[in-house]
């Protein structure tokens, strides 16, 4: 390969050479606001005016489910169920508890339950609606999740048609209220190593749960502290002495007339927290509690009155790995949660930017918007294209969810799928809602700190989403152990061309051919003209080779440092794991990146059923909007891209040139693309987003306005000229 070095080096020559880049890309973004002519080719006739079609993309932007979000979001409306700053502690989570019983009346927490008990077989729906619920308050989503996706997904799903008829009715109509007692003090999310245990007593015919130590209380649980009846609580199943692993038992733990807790059933409240404290969370813990042989949620293991187990999945570790994944809701949920609050965020912030002025920078008279600024734009309009990118994938997790759920794509492949696609998109959207809402509120300054103007608050409650479901970066393990573990089994002696491939398929649902991949993306930086490179850069098929070489190269060299693992001991195994973690998961997180992208640009090409209807224009606003967000990922891992050869240095300076003048070119349309979002005042519920900010800015310049007319402003002190 071949270098060319510029030995040109004068302040001027690199003034000029900036100048002809860009020049370069403004003229490739004026090529790709082009539309090709019946005979296939373009020309400067055909150049569309980029606008967004704001009706049509909201629509969209709601999804398969739109009729339920928007019901979701006349709830969300309603000022009996929004959050109400300043409250106490024990306010804050009355409100909230009084607030379930409005979400039952109007049968806003049921579809996901199956019809035979008053649901509609709606799982899609379901979290569709629930996801929305973020507008009104954060705690009663996840309360409301708690109750429903929670402790009664775990009897419905784990559960078997007696614990359906027997528990169910109660849970849905909130006369029990209850909680999902999973995880521990001393284990979060390693479930399998919880020391509660269950152990079945042949004579009595009863389970008998222990809490054997203190760092076994279960522990963050929502509804214990003050609300809860009932508990599905995750022990070690023993019976004749042999440990079967976890299972999940229904137990009542207080009196439903006193609130005290039962017999042998103890407990603490969690307190005050970072974050939704709507919520009482509380610990459990148990002293000789029995309950009966038939409150086992017994859908994967049971046990005979005599103590014999038996489950129709012979593997300890499959079961384990199939109960838990019957749980997966939690995480498709908080993934689409965080997408709606980082819409929120950019609604309030951009909104806010684009009516907030400071500084007479171009002018002696009118301040700037904030927004015309190159660093506000930075700021803020990449973190709106990552937002659509996590949009678009979310509707492919929450319609993979529904296919799965549904029955109409069941097998133990669909499973482990979304399974995978739910810790790998999780993890990206909670850290960005939290990235935005804090980047929302540094760009809103002193407004943004008061909790009127929401963005501290959602940023608190939002916090505990980064754990919630499992650690994020525990799920990315699970991620890449999946990419490593099908790479182990299918490809064990193949190439890394095979692997290429494998990689592909896996993040992209597509069949490419992985020869010659490194080349095509070492072309990419070799070509000497820097308007060709700047074509091949917006071109989708380069941002695909440039995203996918990297997914494939760094698994690939993972699971070539790890195939020794399988001749070591089981300690020198987990070592030789455990000195390239964070490889692995940097690997799971550029194939989650992936993900997104190629959620973003099926949206584009149609697969997703997104040509039909749409505007010209609104295509080119898009495609600027995704070819900021892939070429925003080559950037944030630009380092990587220069150590391993991918682009040359000056190829590098091209990116970052280019994602500064794609915002610059989406500035003017960035308040549509919010508006698309479809929420308005009643939702955003901030002041400087919803009038306040503007009525402000127009009095202060009708202010000055007339002043100047009337000559009434005190003229200005006059600086002496500069000397020479």
């Amino acid at each position: 390969m071949t270098h060319t070095v510029d030995t040109t080096n004068s302040p001027s020559a690199r003034r000029e050479d900036d100048a002809v880049q860009a020049d370069a890309i403004e003229s490739e973004l004026d090529a790709s606001a082009r539309i090709p002519k019946r005979s296939g080719r373009a020309s400067t006739s055909d150049v569309v005016v980029a606008r967004t079609d704001v009706e049509w993309l909201g629509q969209y932007l709601l999804g398969t489910w739109a009729d339920v979000r928007l019901g979701a979001r006349e709830l969300s409306a309603r000022p009996d169920l929004q959050r109400i700053d300043g409250q106490t502690l024990d306010e804050h989570r009355a409100r909230v508890s009084g607030q379930l019983k409005l979400l039952v009346e109007h049968g806003q927490v049921h579809r996901a339950f199956p019809e035979s008990v008053g649901g509609a077989d709606d799982h899609g729906g379901n979290i569709a609606g629930f996801e929305e619920l973020v507008l009104a308050d954060p705690s009663l989503q996840i309360k409301s999740g708690v109750q429903w996706g929670l402790f009664g997904a775990a009897v419905l799903h784990l559960g078997t048609e007696y614990h359906h008829k027997a528990f169910l009715p109660a849970i849905m109509s909130l006369e029990v209220p209850g909680a999902f007692a999973m995880t521990e003090t001393g284990h979060g999310s390693d479930v399998a190593a919880i020391g509660t245990t269950a152990t079945y007593d042949e004579s009595a015919g009863e389970f008998v749960l222990h809490t054997p130590f203190r760092g076994a209380w279960k522990d963050y649980l929502g509804n214990a502290a003050v609300d809860g009846i009932a508990a599905v609580v995750f022990a070690q199943l023993v019976t004749k002495n042999v440990n079967h692993g976890v299972h999940a038992f229904y137990v009542p733990i207080r009196d439903a007339v006193t609130g005290e807790f039962l017999p042998g059933v103890g407990g603490e409240d969690d307190g005050l927290k970072g974050g939704l404290n709507g919520i009482d969370n509380g610990r459990l813990h148990f002293d000789q509690v029995r309950i009966p042989r038939l409150n086992l949620l017994n859908r994967y293991g049971d046990v005979a009155e005599d103590g014999t187990y038996s489950s129709s999945i012979e593997s300890p570790g499959r079961r384990f790995f199939t109960m838990l994944g019957t749980l997966v809701q939690g995480r498709v949920s908080l993934d689409g949660a965080s997408v709606a609050a980082a819409k929120v965020a950019l609604t309030i912030a951009i909104t806010y930017g684009n009516e907030r002025r400071q500084f007479t920078a171009g002018s002696d008279t009118d301040e700037e918007v904030l927004l015309d600024y190159q660093l506000h734009q930075k700021r803020l309009i990449p973190k709106l294209a990552t937002t659509y990118a996590a949009s678009f994938a979310h509707e492919q997790l929450l319609t993979k969810f529904d296919e799965v759920f549904s029955g109409r794509a069941d097998s133990d492949d669909d499973r482990q799928d979304l399974e995978t696609l739910a810790a790998a998109l999780k993890p990206l959207s909670t850290w960005h809602a939290l990235e935005t809402l804090q980047e929302a509120r540094e760009a809103c300054g002193g407004a943004g700190f008061l909790a009127e103007n929401r963005l501290v608050g959602l940023r608190a409650d939002l916090d505990i989403y980064a754990t919630f479901e499992g650690d994020n970066h525990v799920l990315l393990q699970l991620v890449a152990k999946r990419l490593l573990s099908d790479y182990s089994r299918r490809f064990a002696k193949a190439d890394f061309g095979v692997l290429a491939r494998y990689v592909v398929e896996q993040a992209a649902d597509k069949t490419v051919n992985g020869s010659g991949l490194r080349s095509l993306a070492q072309t990419v930086a070799d070509f000497g003209s820097t308007a060709r490179s700047v074509g091949q850069l917006r071109d989708a098929s380069a941002q695909r080779q440039l995203l996918t070489d990297r997914v494939e190269t760094m698994v690939g060299e993972v699971a070539a440092k790890l195939r020794p693992a399988s001749k070591l001991s089981q300690k020198d195994a987990a070592d030789l794991f455990n000195l390239h973690q964070s490889e692995i998961i940097e690997a799971a997180r550029a194939h989650a990146e992936l993900l997104q992208w190629e959620a973003f640009t099926e949206a584009l090409e149609g697969s997703a059923g997104l040509t039909s209807g749409m505007h010209d224009g609104t295509r080119v606003v898009l495609t600027w909007l995704r070819d900021l967000f892939g070429l925003g990922l080559v950037e944030k891992h630009l380092a990587w891209y220069l150590m391993n050869g991918r682009l040359s240095p000056k190829r590098a300076q091209a990116v970052g040139l280019y994602t500064e003048r794609l915002s610059a070119r989406i500035r003017p349309h960035v308040q549509d693309l919010v508006r698309a979002f479809g929420y308005g005042p009643e939702h955003v519920r901030a002041s400087i987003a919803t009038g306040a900010e503007k009525a402000r800015q127009t009095e202060a310049r009708d202010y000055y306005r007339a002043a100047r007319a009337a000559g009434t402003l005190p003229a200005p002190e006059k600086k002496p000229a500069r000397k020479r």
